[in-house]
């Protein structure tokens, strides 16, 4: 590992510019001149020192601004989520390296690779090679903001990586699917008053939206209405209309009326927005639990699932598992999955609806699909 030299006190051991090999030269023609050259020389003028910029203390109105602004759109260059994860992810990092003596900086590849393996030898099974490549992207990520880049690629890095990959990698675990008529009986376990409204419309928006929970919680009720929305909803007699902007770009989805109000994602929805009085802001936000009052403040996608768990175990879905096990199998994908599974058109269209980049994509989000419809078997004559 790295050992970052002391830097000496400023001046020791350094010459400063121009003090080379110049100095004593002209030392000595100074020496040799004669007296009368000396008097008509005169004296030397100062070297003008080069301009220096000027610190961000010292900016004008118009740069600090400019700076503000520059810094509000660095932030929003990462989901939230993604900050905070990378920020937890460089904290555990910071206070591993302080339990072994060793420094933040300058970015040693040798004690990240350490880390990493670490890192599998606590978190064991349960610990995924995923969630491991994201620790080390929150790593690199903070590294490149204090301006000393990680090499990632350092050998130290890479053939240990490569080693857990090999070692531990596994299929990644997918959480169950809620189908249609799972649905219905996960809005049945809701309670009518104007909390359990608002989670029937978050139930039934997301699952006909196959919306992915960050995407629930971002609408907004317009566009340009809030900084932190990352969508909106427009509402049609046909039906809903939702601008997202998600992990591939925006995209436009179309949610058309169900045959009956009660189920309807569209009348669920209006009915959150009548009876909460929302019109402008976050679709979706808290309720006072003492007043019954609705706040300004938009959820958070652990509502979501939250909330896909505790009505998934109300409503006894995959009654064959165990308590611990059922817990674990519904998350807020859970809605996406269920769309993908339960739509009975054209692979295209689901894609298209989801948002995917692929069809294979696509695939992995449809628990029911017939894997074997085109045999490459029978195909070849076997």
């Amino acid at each position: 590992m790295q050992n970052t030299p002391k830097s000496s006190p400023e001046g020791s051991g350094t010459r400063p510019e121009g003090a080379g090999r110049g100095a004593p030269e002209t030392a000595r023609a100074s020496d040799n001149a004669t007296p009368d050259s000396r008097a008509s020389s005169g004296p030397t003028p100062a070297a003008t020192p080069p301009a220096l910029p000027r610190p961000a203390s010292e900016l004008s109105g118009r740069l600090a601004s400019l700076a503000e602004t520059a810094k509000a759109y660095a932030r929003s260059a990462q989901a939230d989520n993604t900050r905070r994860a990378y920020a937890a992810d460089w904290k555990m990092f910071a206070s591993w390296l302080r339990r072994q003596g060793l420094a933040e900086t300058p970015p040693d590849p040798e004690a990240v690779g350490l880390y990493l393996a670490a890192q599998v030898e606590r978190g064991g099974a349960e610990l995924s090679v995923a969630t491991l490549e994201r620790r080390l992207s929150g790593i690199a990520w903070r590294y490149r903001q204090l301006g000393q880049p990680l090499d990632v690629r350092d050998r130290h890095i890479a053939t240990v990586l490569a080693g857990i990959r090999r070692r531990h990698g596994r299929p990644p675990l997918q959480k169950a699917a809620v189908f249609a008529d799972e649905l219905l009986a996960m809005l049945a376990t809701l309670d009518m008053d104007l909390r359990g409204l608002r989670d029937r419309a978050i139930l039934a928006i997301g699952f006909a939206g196959g919306l992915r929970r960050s995407e629930i919680v971002g609408l907004d009720c317009g566009p340009d209405q809030t900084e932190d929305g990352s969508g909106w909803v427009e509402i049609f007699p046909e039906g809903a209309l939702l601008t997202l902007r998600g992990k591939t770009g925006w995209r436009e989805v179309e949610i058309g009326r169900g045959s009956r109000a009660d189920t309807c994602p569209v009348a669920l929805l209006e009915t959150w927005l009548k009876l909460g009085r929302i019109a402008r802001g976050p679709l979706f936000r808290a309720v006072a639990r003492k007043n019954g009052g609705v706040g300004s403040e938009r959820l958070t996608d652990k509502h979501v699932v939250r909330l896909v768990k505790r009505c998934a175990l109300a409503a006894g879905l995959r009654g064959d598992l165990a308590e611990s096990e059922r817990r674990v199998a519904f998350g807020g994908h859970s809605l996406r999955a269920g769309l993908a599974s339960s739509a009975q058109i054209e692979e295209a269209h689901v894609q298209k609806h989801l948002g995917h980049a692929s069809a294979e994509m696509t695939r992995r989000y449809q628990r029911k699909r017939d894997r074997f419809k085109i045999n490459l078997t029978k195909a070849a004559g076997l």
